[in-house]
């Protein structure tokens, strides 16, 4: 077969949508030999090695070196759509192959060329490719290690592998520890897979009644889930777009309810001060006994109970919830005196206002947020303690504004209020009783062990906010307050909110 300048497929056309199975192949340079025509076959069945749930060390090393690469030969693994962020414009599909070397790599289909390609491939089959192009990969965001792309051109000829002795992997896997995604964080670097098991769907506890509200997962676009690897610490898992619907999938398809997931090339972020990963476009979504290392891993949790069970309080921070306010403490002051420069709590000196943190014998001092509220949901009660910046967001007011409000409407008591003098709590804080928001809440070691039974908000989000992108940062100490935070206080509540806790 000759070529007539135009890209080549060298067999007939089998329309197949990629089947999700990850499947890694090999690359072989041959010299130019000036021919651009390539004989093939049917695919070649290969028996798949087994992968292993041991991180895989890439050395980096890859058969092509050049710019111009005469022949590839790979096993396709997955495709995705490349679009404009923007203008959501279609660029082309990338994809993930192996070459022989068993080095991941990624490929490249211009949007000009995918139908003449993508009828002709699915994924887990093995290829040989003439005539195609190496190109630097991108900085952001990589999904292998070679620092080449295979890209198509319209000159090169694509055919089914028509008898290959190399035994093909069937896949690749690049894990990362917590560590190492924790130090990877908002870098927008090389993405890498994530295995571990689940600890809450969507807010659900993993029993046989979990259930996915497809509805609103399609509307939303995305799957919020709690994961955990080993004994480390919980982080959360946001699963986007297709990555939602592909769990959903297998959710609905699974026999019980699925306790091990593995999601490749993750972006490592912080949302609500705490490391969370989220899918990307790329990302492959698989549950217990999909691949080799989700099934080592079902062995490893069903032996090791007891460890999967364990938490490292330390590190697992923060969650997010929708509750409405059932009630406000008072009682007791609602806010405190802090520092104006950390916010940390001021003390008293000798002559004036003092800061342990700073090491400041002399500081200005702001009044800062300390409020307690009782908080509802449909199936429970909780106390939130308000601290700092989130009693803004909260009110839309500045403590420090009410605290001057109050001292203004009641200049003429003059001497009588006193350094020990209660401000009664201020109305904007009452308004917010029955109404309903998103709280960012941090969780510390002593609620774990029951020590304290009121949990630290670090941030308040109306309920139609998008989903916080940057760094949600606590501004108050808790340890410099948790005297007043222990204290017990009589509540304020409104008619309305004087109701049954059941949610109905």
């Amino acid at each position: 077969m000759k070529s007539n300048g135009k890209a080549i497929v060298s067999h007939d056309p089998i329309v197949k949508k990629p089947n999700g199975k990850d499947a890694v192949s090999s690359t072989v340079l041959d010299q130019p030999t000036g021919k651009n025509a390539v004989s093939s076959a049917k695919v070649h069945k290969v028996m798949p090695a087994v992968s292993s749930a041991v991180p895989i060390q890439p050395s980096g090393k890859t058969a092509v070196s050049s710019v111009k690469v005469d022949k590839v030969m790979f096993r396709l693994i997955h495709l995705w759509e490349a679009r404009n962020v923007l203008t959501k414009t279609l660029i082309g599909l990338e994809m993930l192959l192996i070459d022989e070397q068993g080095s991941v790599i990624q490929g490249f289909i211009p949007s000009a060329r995918i139908d003449t390609y993508l009828p002709h491939m699915k994924a887990g089959s093995v290829y040989r490719l003439n005539k195609c192009f190496g190109s630097n990969s991108k900085v952001m965001y990589r999904v292998a290690e070679p620092r080449v792309v295979i890209s198509f051109t319209s000159n090169s000829v694509l055919s089914d592998l028509e008898d290959s002795r190399v035994n093909f992997p069937d896949d690749r896997f690049r894990f990362h520890s917590y560590k190492e995604f924790e130090a990877a964080c908002d870098l927008k670097g090389d993405l890498y897979d994530y295995v571990g098991h689940l600890k809450l769907v969507n807010g659900q506890t993993l029993n046989a009644s979990v259930v996915l509200d497809e509805e609103e997962i399609a509307s939303t676009r995305r799957l919020l889930l709690h994961v955990q690897t080993h004994d480390g610490p919980v982080m959360k898992l946001y699963l986007w777009d297709q990555a939602a619907a592909d769990f959903c999938a297998k959710f609905k398809l699974h026999g019980s309810t699925p306790r091990v997931i593995l999601v490749t090339t993750v972006n490592p972020k912080r949302f609500g001060g705490a490391l969370a990963l989220a899918s990307m476009s790329s990302s492959r979504v698989f549950l217990d006994f999909d691949v080799q290392p989700t099934r080592d891993y079902v062995t490893w949790l069903d032996s090791n109970l007891d460890v999967a069970n364990r938490v490292d309080a330390k590190v697992v921070a923060w969650f997010e919830c929708t509750a409405t306010v059932d009630a406000v403490f008072h009682g007791s002051p609602w806010y405190y005196i802090g520092c104006g420069v950390c916010h940390t709590k001021a003390i008293k000196g000798p002559t004036s206002l003092m800061c342990q943190k700073c090491g400041k014998h002399e500081v200005d001092g702001v009044p800062q947020y300390l409020t307690k509220l009782s908080v509802y949901d449909n199936n429970d009660q909780a106390v939130f303690v308000i601290l700092g910046e989130a009693g803004h967001e909260l009110t839309g007011k500045q403590a420090s504004e009410l605290v001057e409000s109050y001292f203004e409407a009641n200049e003429s008591m003059g001497d009588s209020m006193g350094d020990d003098h209660l401000i009664p709590v201020p109305q904007t804080l009452v308004d917010t009783i029955g109404r309903t928001y998103r709280f960012i809440v941090k969780v510390s070691d002593r609620n774990l062990k029951g020590q304290i039974h009121t949990l630290t908000v670090t941030k308040v989000l109306p309920l139609d906010a998008p989903e916080p992108v940057e760094a949600l940062v606590e501004t108050v100490s808790e340890e410099t307050v948790d005297g007043r935070v222990k204290r017990g206080s009589d509540l304020v509540e409104s008619g309305e909110a004087k109701r049954a806790k059941s949610g109905n």
